[in-house]
């Protein structure tokens, strides 16, 4: 009989535990605002900015504002809208248009005193994980370098490596594996 009574009160506390968890339902629209653009810049109304990632596809997706060498941060808005850096398999090599953004980036937080960066550096799947760590360090390094040579100072510049341990995409494909090689700006 005492068994009986025991499993009888988990029974009555699961459920009570369960119900009180229980989901609840919105019956308002959900409202999204635009803030005006991405660090302070001030987008035109229908400027919705470019937010596809460069370097996937082959393609560049970026504009040619900003790259013609003037430090305007007003031009650069579309690439800080970009704070991802993609790599190819196996190479920590920026390309010209990834550089064009860590440029953008860097002059941004030039003009921004007391705000620090991280660099998260990311490897795919493929490799020992000791390898991954590393080329996800190389890979935020080559950033790093970058961001430096436009004059951000290296007390504000943080790397941190990942290696294959935070994957964006989960698969096992050219595709996954594409979207992992990469290095996160953070600020």
């Amino acid at each position: 009989m005492r068994n009986v009574s025991s499993y009888f009160i988990i029974l009555v506390a699961s459920f009570a535990i369960a119900a009180c968890g229980g989901y609840k339902a919105v019956d308002e629209d959900v409202v999204v605002e635009s803030v005006g653009g991405l660090a302070g810049s001030e987008l035109d109304a229908g400027d919705t900015g470019d937010t596809s990632a460069s370097g996937l596809d082959g393609g560049s997706s970026l504009s040619a504002s900003g790259l013609d060498g003037s430090d305007s941060i007003d031009g650069d808005a579309s690439l800080l809208n970009h704070r991802v850096i993609y790599f190819e398999f196996d190479s920590s090599s920026l390309t010209s248009e990834s550089e064009a953004i860590i440029q953008a980036h860097a002059q941004y937080l030039n003009t921004v005193s007391g705000v620090g960066v991280i660099l998260e550096g990311h490897a795919d799947e493929r490799g020992t994980r000791e390898y991954n760590l590393a080329l996800g360090e190389n890979r935020a390094k080559a950033v790093f370098t970058v961001m430096q040579a436009v004059g951000l100072g290296s007390d504000r510049i943080q790397i941190v490596s990942y290696g294959e341990e935070r994957p964006v995409s989960l698969g096992s494909d050219e595709s996954a594996w594409n979207l992992n090689r990469r290095v996160e700006i953070l600020y």
